[in-house]
């Protein structure tokens, strides 16, 4: 019997051993992707920031400029791409709506998001797009990767149309989580009109014919949780200006936004609630369930190997009785 429950033992000392690799570099990288329905909202909040009167054309300051930030998975379209793309693929319809103290629109600017659901690489195909215009994304964007490392990562603007990278510039702390801090500087560029201008009768192409171009900077600011690579905070410090042309009135340029672009506070503590939710997730598959499972299986190893050893010992000899020899009668 005891040979018996050591070849058991071993046997789940070499079924557990074998199962601590698997879940880390198998199982993990298969099992671990975004939802391809996610639905989230960011509320972020620009206070005393400058903002563009279209009605005087001058620039003044207001108390405050809510940026909503809305993602929502598309699982119809990721299926269809997912057919000829051979792989799990996740379809982000965003739509960034920018309304001013008074509650009007500012800009609304949709734009669609196709990436692998494991890798969160970019995938090419009909539909990706921002405000409207095909794009050919390269890089990451809102995500990123599944355990980050510390190092600069390619990111796209979708103001721009553009890549460049986001430097990592160090391991914090915010609100009890670790995070890897990330920082993008995009320069003075050119971008395009929103397809939906904040007044009536003013379109891309009206402006367009006065010589007025659009022009935008900022410094993009990430605090990411490195398991999940999953932003648990960020800010702008968002800058846009119309330069030239006949519309403002023989003035080089004039402001239209211009704000310290922030998370609200509410939407910051749900954040940092769900990526401590998800991180527990990431860290059974990568490190507890795996190092765990390796304990384990040293210990039964250890254990069969000590009932084996007691197993092989010889049996204590019986004692046997010396017996009187019984007088033999003559």
């Amino acid at each position: 019997m005891r040979r018996k429950a050591g070849l058991v033992l071993l046997a789940f000392a070499v079924f557990f051993t074998a199962l601590s690799p698997l879940l880390r570099w198998y199982a993990f990288p298969r099992l671990a992707e975004v939802p391809a329905n996610q639905y989230q909202t960011m509320v972020l909040e620009a206070r005393n920031a400058t903002l563009l009167d279209y009605g005087t054309m001058t620039s003044r300051t207001v108390p405050e400029v809510i940026v909503v930030q809305t993602l929502r998975g598309n699982v119809e379209a990721a299926e269809k791409i997912e057919k000829t793309a051979g792989r799990d693929v996740v379809v982000w319809d965003g739509l960034s709506y920018v309304q001013g103290p008074d509650g009007a629109m500012v800009s609304r600017i949709p734009e669609r998001y196709i990436f692998d659901a494991h890798s969160q690489e970019p995938v090419h195909a009909t539909g990706e797009m921002v405000d409207g215009d095909p794009v050919h994304r390269d890089g990451i964007e809102f995500k990123w990767p599944f355990l980050t490392r510390k190092r600069d990562y390619e990111y796209f603007d979708a103001q721009a149309r553009v890549t460049r990278p986001i430097h990592y510039e160090g391991t914090q702390n915010f609100r009890g989580v670790k995070v890897y801090y990330f920082e993008q500087t995009i320069p003075w560029t050119k971008v395009p009109f929103p397809k939906v201008m904040p007044v009536k009768g003013i379109t891309p192409e009206s402006v367009a014919k006065t010589g007025t171009t659009r022009w935008y900077t900022t410094v993009r600011r990430f605090w990411v949780e490195p398991l999940t690579g999953a932003p648990v905070y960020g800010e702008e410090i968002h800058k846009e200006e119309l330069r030239g042309g006949t519309l403002l009135g023989g003035r080089d340029r004039v402001t239209v936004f211009a704000g310290h672009v922030k998370m609200r506070e509410d939407y910051i503590a749900s954040t940092v609630a769900l990526v401590r939710h998800n991180r527990l997730l990431i860290l059974l598959l990568t490190s507890l369930l795996p190092w765990g499972f390796l304990v384990l299986g040293a210990a039964l190893l250890s254990l069969s190997l000590y009932l084996e050893a007691r197993g092989r010992r010889p049996d204590d000899p019986e004692s046997t009785a010396v017996m009187e020899s019984e007088p033999v009668s003559a």
